[in-house]
């Protein structure tokens, strides 16, 4: 089995409502998120990838254009943006334009890491 795995950082803001008033994560804070999409395929293509990294430029762009320096929770319009619930999302799409897509990792800070991977054997959304 071939892997490939590609960064992407974004800034923005969220809050997770139903902590405790006492809880940081209550309260309007923000993020520099890395998101990690994994690619993968047990065969290569006829130039010997498993998808060209140029490709993937469209997560890039819908990051940069729809998600970098805005408020999550607005923009996605849910009250439980967390990092597991980006992971899920983005997840969806890019399975949606590139099928090999495998995993999504994201990260909200250096030690801390969300991710979110189908089950084996079971078709993702």
């Amino acid at each position: 089995m071939f892997r490939i795995t590609k960064e992407f950082h974004f800034s923005a803001s969220h809050r997770i409502l139903g902590l405790g008033e006492d809880h940081p994560c209550a309260r309007l804070h923000g993020h520099n998120y890395v998101v990690e999409v994994e690619l993968m395929s047990d065969v290569l293509n006829s130039i010997g990838f498993v998808r060209d990294y140029r490709e993937l430029g469209e997560f890039k762009r819908y990051l940069d254009e729809t998600l970098d320096h805005r408020h999550l929770n607005d923009v996605l319009g849910d009250d439980c943006v967390t990092a597991e619930t980006l992971a899920r999302f983005f997840f969806d799409w890019c399975r949606q334009r590139w099928p090999e897509t495998s995993a999504v990792r994201v990260k909200e800070t250096p030690k801390t890491c969300a991710e979110y991977r189908p089950h084996p054997g079971v078709k993702a959304a």
